[in-house]
């Protein structure tokens, strides 16, 4: 289980462990606000570093080690 601290998050870089259409590497760079804005962001924005295709998660994804490592490898 990866431990994130959601202050650290924007532009924190992930590798996904299952590649899809040539993506692997990515960076968060946008955590999206909800529409009441007492509520902390449940959703980022991640862009894939190769072809800047981005996408929206829920930030406890990343906590997935299945799906998701720490940094580019």
């Amino acid at each position: 289980m990866n431990l994130i601290q959601q202050k650290k998050l924007l532009l924190s870089k992930w590798t996904a462990t299952e590649i899809v259409a040539k993506q692997k590497h990515f960076i968060v760079t946008k955590l999206v606000q909800p529409m009441d804005p007492d509520q902390p962001p449940e959703l980022i924005e991640i862009e894939a570093v190769y072809s800047k295709a981005v996408h929206q998660i829920p930030w406890r994804d990343l906590c997935d080690d299945s799906q998701w490592q720490r940094g580019w490898k």
